[in-house]
């Protein structure tokens, strides 16, 4: 690595842990805390930099526990590798380097240069920041207004990965906002188009977009292109008309259902996924059972489920009315089973299919966003065809004519 350091295999062995904090909810800050600790409990001497969206909205919070060095807001994050090479003329402990002023220009995230975590297919974050203004959501006030990572940087990047990799993924805060800035006339789908022209990528993934991105001209691309993975996640939050105005999400049920109805009728074997959110401030039985019910109406074959969690700082957690946590938790469980029950039905659907699957450490990912166990090991980082014989507990297992026989324990 530059500047003279090197990765180890684990926070034991480090002289400097570098932490990438998440503050969309509670639950969030308490994880990076918790990890704060264990580190130090671990490594007593090591440096501990935390850095992320928690380092930005809150950076007093972090500076106080033990071992940390340095606090640095996602508006210096790329400055990282300055910050922790510099001399230190103070004793590091207690250092806080936060920024909140994001300039409409800038995009903060550093370039992919490997995958991670399954070392098969990396996160190319193309968009940061957000315009919307949702009640529940401190994002925009920790990532800054929406901008874009330039097409060309965009093109470099992705023809580089696919070197080594056969499906990239592209993210973003609002990905569907990629190419918005005032004065652009580009956007997404002219990107995609761009990548599928310019770059050898076997597949492209589309991770989460806000409903209303998914155009027509998104959807077709999507439908028609070999190269990109049959995969629509659309955040819904609440089935509830009333519930998303107090959540000023910028659509009504109707405008999400006929977006997914469209993604379904022209992708029939495609993953549709939404995030949903149970216990929003004033969100009444009735209103919990029309969201329940406008869920289980639509094709979706996995939902991510979460609990509301109050954000200091936002319009909901001003709201006189929060519904009681144990109520909120029976009705994340209720959402759970609902999307439980989709998900098996669509992974049944599935059973004597073949789908495309790239190879990762363990198993494989569909096209459609399955999680497949292969008969035999293969590589990682492969594009295989695999039919499907068998469910497993979470996805589906490839189909073997192999016939294992039983022995003794003494062979």
């Amino acid at each position: 690595m530059d500047r003279g350091f090197s990765a180890v295999p684990c926070a034991a062995d480090a002289e400097l842990v570098v932490l990438n904090s998440c503050t969309v909810t509670a639950f969030a800050d308490e994880d990076v805390r918790k990890a704060v600790r264990r580190v130090h409990r671990e490594n007593p001497d090591a440096r501990i930099l935390v850095t992320g969206c928690y380092a930005q909205r809150a950076p007093e919070e972090i500076a106080v526990l033990p071992g940390v060095a340095w606090v640095v807001g996602n508006s210096h994050k790329i400055q990282i590798p300055d910050i922790v090479s510099a001399p230190a003329e103070v004793p590091y402990h207690g250092e806080i380097r936060v920024g909140d002023i994001f300039a409409q220009s800038d995009f903060l995230s550093a370039p992919v240069e490997d995958a991670s975590g399954d070392r098969t297919r990396p996160n190319l974050k193309i968009q940061d920041g957000c315009n919307n203004r949702c009640s529940f959501c401190i994002i925009p006030f920790v990532r800054g207004r929406s901008r874009s990572a330039p097409v060309a940087q965009v093109v470099e990047q992705v023809r580089n990965l696919a070197a080594r990799y056969r499906e990239v993924v592209l993210s973003g805060i609002n990905l569907g906002r990629w190419g918005r800035e005032p004065g652009s006339a580009i956007r997404l789908v002219d990107l995609l188009r761009t990548l599928l022209a310019e770059t050898a990528i076997e597949r492209l993934r589309l991770s989460s977009v806000e409903p209303m991105d998914w155009s027509d001209d998104v959807l077709d691309i999507v439908a028609t292109s070999a190269r990109i993975a049959k995969h629509v996640h659309a955040p819904l939050q609440s089935g509830s008309d009333s519930v998303l105005r107090r959540m000023h999400r910028k659509y009504r049920p109707q405008h999400y259902e006929q977006r997914i109805r469209k993604a379904r009728a022209w992708m029939l074997d495609a993953a549709i996924g939404a995030d949903v959110m149970a216990g929003f401030p004033g969100e009444t039985d009735a209103e919990f059972e029309e969201s329940r019910a406008f869920i289980e109406s639509l094709p979706f074959t996995y939902l991510h489920v979460f609990t509301y969690s109050e954000r200091p700082g936002t319009p909901a957690a001003e709201c006189a009315d929060q519904v009681p946590m144990e109520v909120r938790k029976e009705r994340n469980r209720i959402l759970r089973e609902l999307g439980a029950r989709k998900n098996l039905e669509f992974r049944r659907s599935m059973l004597g299919r073949t789908l495309s699957v790239v190879t990762l450490a363990e198993g494989g990912l569909s096209d459609n966003f399955l999680k497949v166990e292969l008969a035999a090991p293969r590589p990682a980082n492969k594009m295989v065809d695999v039919k499907i014989g068998s469910l497993s507990v979470n996805g589906v297992r490839e189909h073997s004519d192999l016939q294992i026989l039983a022995t003794d324990k003494h062979g």
